[in-house]
């Protein structure tokens, strides 16, 4: 690869109105880009009525977009110095754009899902890039607080989306939640093209350099994971060819793209960055975040509108109060970096508050636990989230230097998302399989000449009798209703083992934070691609 003219450090250093300018711009394409990943949620019902799609058809609207996400993260770095870092950002919020129009005018279900994976190749770029230009914006001294602005934008992104897609399908329909990207887009692109600089490049690859087999090779390896993780527990896991078929695919991919980025001369994704220690533990950390951030933020929802009978507006709106305490955390943390409190201290102190949410969490929830219960928990996991990201992501790249500063962001922005696809997928075949556990541990519980069990069905059988069913009808019908009580008792049992065993993974990574060197808390990010 064309060798880099690095740039003097302070040469994209923005002052004033410019760098407000830049800075609200990139976090309203990283918010743009993060929030579409979970708005879709609550929308997929009216999406199946409107296109006629069966469950497993619409799921692919999800799953289209993290696969296109996960592939193009990692080659960030190398198609901005293709195409030059302004030119690539702004045509990716142009395809996002575009692509966000066609979403809600789509006539099919598969249109959509084409779509959705285009607009996901274009979302993909906008989140590594937007903390690039963001980074490198800010004079050294202020690169922490850079990463704090950025950071409130990809740790708030996730929970606005379900209360703002069910605000948008409750009162409008469906489409519009891709039609409120355009005017966003449209304004950022003329900001971006107006502010934003790129830095110098070297010259560019011929077609024939360019490194096709590994971007073949990083494909078929994320993609297939990507897929295995969306479908693995709706299609049993490995009973079903297809994720056996996939997941051969991804382990192949992963060595055949490892053995090509290690050979060829101008590899599309430099894993010899890896070599860096703190880059190297900063990416795991980076995943576990991933993990809590976007597990967390899947499996409330699931459990207040399943269990609890919320709609999924109420459910959204649930997190906001988490959401608000991060971003009121992230300038505090950026002032502590800044003044050279150590990262790897706060990142220590994330993971056990994080612990303590997780343990919380499971204290409090029962069939019937109210939103009052769930309020200081939220808080809680607010502070640990904003405790995490900012030290993680400095402490990652605060030991690497110019053009590995880029490689390294797109590792732990990959990273970031396959930890919440991993996370997604544990977690929901936890629930599955815990609850069928719990389940069978209760029903022995239910003797039949038990009193508390007989006065309970005939209270059952009573309520049903008074609403003018037979006798034996009401008694059927009380057999089912207290199914169902176990059913959902048992489903309680295992949300609360999910928040158990998350708290415990937090915990164990407390002193493996503590192990890490220490980097300078500043990031180099003058020559970030």
């Amino acid at each position: 690869m064309a060798e880099v003219q690095v740039q003097d450090e302070n040469s994209l250093v923005e002052y004033g109105f410019r760098r407000v300018i830049i800075t609200i711009t990139a976090i309203l394409c990283a918010l743009l880009e993060i929030i579409d990943t979970t708005i879709v949620n609550v929308a997929l019902n009216d999406m199946r009525g409107s296109l006629g799609a069966s469950l497993n058809d619409i799921a692919w609207v999800i799953t289209a977009y993290a696969i296109a996400n996960v592939i193009i993260i990692p080659m960030t770095s190398w198609l901005s110095k293709q195409f030059g870092r302004r030119n690539y950002f702004a045509a990716s919020i142009i395809i996002f754009t575009v692509t966000s129009f066609l979403c809600g005018n789509a006539s099919n279900i598969w249109e959509l899902v084409a779509f959705r994976f285009i607009q996901g190749m274009g979302g993909g770029a906008l989140l590594v890039t937007a903390q690039t230009i963001i980074t490198e914006s800010y004079p050294q001294e202020k690169r922490g607080m850079a990463q704090a602005i950025y950071g409130m934008g990809v740790i708030v992104g996730p929970t606005l989306g379900p209360p703002l897609g069910g605000y948008l399908v409750d009162n409008f329909s469906w489409p519009y939640i891709f039609y409120i990207n355009i005017p966003i887009g449209i304004i950022a692109t003329f900001l971006t093209l107006l502010y934003v600089r790129s830095p110098k490049y070297g010259e560019k690859l011929k077609a024939s350099q360019v490194d096709w087999w590994g971007i073949v090779f990083l494909a078929s390896f994320i993609g297939s994971l990507q897929f295995v993780l969306e479908h693995g527990q709706q299609d049993d896991w490995f009973s079903d060819i297809t994720i056996v078929i996939l997941s051969i695919v991804s382990v192949f991919g992963l060595v055949l793209f490892i053995w090509r980025e290690l050979v060829y001369e101008h590899p599309i994704v430099n894993l010899r960055v890896l070599r860096n220690y703190n880059l190297r533990i900063g990416t795991i950390l980076t995943f576990i975040l991933g993990f809590g951030l976007y597990g967390s933020t899947f499996v409330i929802p699931i459990y207040t509108q399943s269990i609890l009978g919320w709609t999924a507006t109420d459910a959204g709106l649930l997190l906001i109060p988490s959401s608000i305490t991060t971003g009121l955390m992230m300038p505090v943390i950026g002032k502590l970096l800044e003044r050279g409190v150590s990262q790897k201290y706060l990142a220590a102190g994330g993971f056990a508050i994080f612990f303590i949410y997780s343990y919380w969490m499971y204290a409090v929830m029962t069939p019937d636990t109210g939103s009052e219960h769930f309020f200081w928990p939220l808080v809680t996991r607010g502070i640990g989230l904003g405790l995490l990201f900012v030290p993680i992501t400095t402490l990652s790249l605060s030991t690497l230097q110019g053009k590995d500063i880029g490689e390294g962001a797109a590792f732990t922005g990959m990273m970031r998302q396959l930890g919440g696809s991993f996370g997604i997928a544990i977690i929901t075949t936890f629930v599955a399989r815990l609850g069928q556990q719990h389940r069978v541990n209760l029903i022995p519980n239910l003797d039949a000449t038990d009193f508390q069990v007989q006065e309970r069905l005939q209270a059952y059988q009573q309520m049903f009798i008074n609403k003018g069913f037979s006798i034996n009808e009401s008694l059927d019908k009380a057999y089912q209703l207290l199914e169902g009580a176990v059913t959902r008792q048992s489903t309680v049992l295992a949300y609360m083992d999910i928040f158990i065993y998350l708290g415990i993974l937090f915990l164990i990574c407390v002193p493996f934070v503590l192990f890490i060197k220490k980097g300078s808390g500043k990031i180099d990010a003058s020559s970030v691609h």
